[in-house]
């Protein structure tokens, strides 16, 4: 079995790619399903953030993998294969496991080290396994996975201090504004970002926040805690023009602030600049707005210089995580090996004991007159021979597993004892008995901080 991710993150396509490419939250069940029916795909798990979309597979092939998982994107989204290999990655074995490792541990995000991407990596997966398409290899992975992240957030100093895009983008508006602490904030969605947002403009001095929400009930409970002021969206044009500084983070599908709505309440702001920052997506912002004189306009993609910045000063922590990164592969290899070999040896020992039995058989119809006692002797003497015979085998292609050419060697040991199709069986078996016994979900979430 080989493993593969596919996918497009910020580092591939710019926003107004990704968000065509956004799989909504409500049609993950359905695509999760849907793949799982592709040819030579036996598990998957789709990550989908604001930031990536990123399709993790097990395939018995890696040619037919990568075509039948591109052949679902392009089908799903509507798009020509060459159009959807602009834009996408691909990235196999070893490769594909350290992005794993990578992403889980915000090395790959936009602002580096931060800690969201763990939580929506954990719920894309145990969405999965709910819905059986995991199995043997990404219940296993993806339990390395959040280890691994764990030990960077504990061990490494690159999360010292609270590192997010709602974080960047409270950044710039301080590089704009300079002091924030007389400034009025609208927050534009009441969910995990905007109130991320919320929270990083109150440590920077904030203290006038208005939220607004389609679900006022909402916007009133993330108000509360900010001692702000909830506002329904009905009313959002009209709260423009007391705003210094708009966030907006909601799911809308389309664009919740357009151009005409903010030239009407900038006839009423006398000169004031208006910041508006768009970490949604799809974006909530319509890009026009822009143009208007006195507003300032940036997407999640201008958070990039910000970034950058953070990238170098905390270049020396990365690093420290990929030492982790490094060990969490070692021993997600070992254990890799390890259970390559386990269908070969019971093959291996399931077809010896047929002969045996076979054997004893024969004998008895060869000489019926036999006691129990005798029967008994017969058999735990031919089966003492057995195991004797597959002693120093069944060492042998445990050594097999651990070595670089394990695999080819391994091919070679189930030829010439003829255990082709008992292996294959033996594996068949312990995919369908691991996909109907996944680890409960509270196991997943209290997975070990150390490996």
């Amino acid at each position: 079995m080989h493993i593969l991710v596919v996918g497009l993150n910020h580092r591939t396509a710019p926003v107004e790619i990704r968000e065509q490419y956004a799989i909504a939250e409500t049609a993950l069940e359905e695509a999760l399903l849907e793949l799982r029916q592709q040819k030579s795909i036996f598990e998957n798990v789709i990550l989908s953030t604001c930031n990536r979309t990123e399709v993790y597979i097990v395939s018995d092939q890696l040619h037919t993998g990568r075509y039948y998982t591109k052949a679902f994107l392009s089908k799903w989204f509507e798009v020509d294969m060459d159009t959807l290999e602009q834009y996408i990655f691909i990235k196999e074995e070893e490769k594909a496991i350290e992005h794993l490792f990578k992403v889980a541990c915000g090395l790959d995000s936009l602002v580096i080290g931060e800690t969201q991407i763990l939580g929506q990596i954990r719920d894309a997966f145990l969405k999965a396994q709910e819905l059986k398409v995991t199995g043997t290899l990404f219940n296993e992975l993806f339990k390395e996975a959040i280890t691994v992240a764990k030990r960077s957030h504990t061990e490494v100093a690159i999360n010292d201090n609270a590192v997010s895009v709602s974080y960047a983008a409270v950044e710039l508006a301080g590089k704009i504004f300079g002091q924030l602490d007389q400034k009025q904030v609208m927050i534009i969605g009441a969910g995990k970002m905007g109130e991320l947002a919320a929270t990083h403009m109150k440590s920077h001095g904030v203290n006038k926040v208005t939220v607004l929400n389609r679900t006022m009930a909402k916007a009133e409970e993330l108000a509360a805690k900010f001692s702000g002021r909830a506002v329904s969206m009905t009313e959002l044009t009209p709260t423009l023009k007391d705003a210094d500084i708009i966030i907006s983070s909601t799911g809308a599908p389309g664009f919740v602030l357009n151009k005409a709505s903010v030239e009407e309440a900038i006839k009423a702001r006398k000169g004031r600049p208006l910041l508006m920052i768009d970490i949604a997506v799809p974006r909530d912002i319509d890009p026009e707005i822009n143009t208007i004189e006195g507003v300032f306009l940036y997407d999640i993609d201008d958070l990039e210089g910000i970034v950058q910045t953070n990238l170098e000063e905390r270049r020396q922590e990365a690093e420290q995580i990929e030492t982790l990164i490094s060990e969490q592969l070692w021993a997600f290899s070992e254990w890799l090996q390890t259970l390559g070999v386990v269908p070969v040896i019971t093959a291996l020992r399931k077809k010896a004991l047929a002969i045996q039995t076979e054997t004893m058989k024969s004998i008895e119809r060869k000489m019926p007159n036999l006691t129990d006692r005798e029967r008994k002797v017969i058999s735990k003497h031919t089966k003492s021979i057995i195991n004797q015979l597959l002693r120093d085998p069944i060492a042998k292609a445990k050594e097999f597993s651990g070595e670089p050419n394990g695999r080819k060697k391994l091919e070679t040991f189930i030829g010439i004892f003829g255990i082709e199709d008992e292996v294959k069986a033996e594996q068949d078996i312990q995919h369908s008995l691991d996909i109907a016994q996944p680890l409960s979900r509270q196991a997943f979430k209290e997975a070990p901080s150390n490996s």
